[in-house]
């Protein structure tokens, strides 16, 4: 089986703090599921009484839970540190000036913001998600190898 790097990267993209994805290792599918519906399912509370969605949620979360092998959990959004990410990218700018703003704009409290607008009062708004996609591709790459899953670019 092989997977498309750009769909194992959007699964790492779709991960926050209400939802986690995983790569079926059977089937290729990238599945989504809530923090709440694993909850469900790894404490084996009762779940009937939830509408039929979310019972359905529940169920694909007893799967992941219950055959977990069968699974593959992307790198969640703490794994991935984006703050590290804005920093390498800014002492890869080369004039002195951008990266100093860009440096003292992510030293301070609102960081995220800060960085998005010097990025784009600066013009490098798209060099910007260029590095980022490269990053992202790089951890997707990262992860397919490390669960011996093959995929296609």
């Amino acid at each position: 089986m092989k997977v498309k790097l750009e769909n194992i990267i959007e699964g790492i993209e779709m991960q926050s703090d209400e939802n986690r994805s995983f790569l079926n290792l059977d089937t290729g599918e990238i599945v989504y599921v809530s923090q709440k519906a694993l909850l469900i399912a790894e404490d084996g509370e009762d779940y009937e009484h939830l509408s039929e969605w979310e019972r359905d949620e529940v169920k694909l979360a007893l799967d992941i839970v219950d055959n977990f092998g069968k699974f593959a959990a992307f790198p969640s959004q703490y794994d991935i540190n984006e703050y590290d990410m804005m920093e390498s990218f800014c002492f890869r700018v080369t004039d002195i000036n951008m990266q100093d703003a860009l440096l003292k704009s992510i030293r301070v409290k609102g960081a995220f913001r800060r960085f998005k607008d010097n990025i784009n009062r600066l013009g490098i708004t798209e060099k910007w998600y260029d590095y980022r996609d490269m990053k992202y591709k790089e951890i997707a790459q990262e992860f397919c190898e490390t669960n011996g899953i093959d995929y296609s670019k």
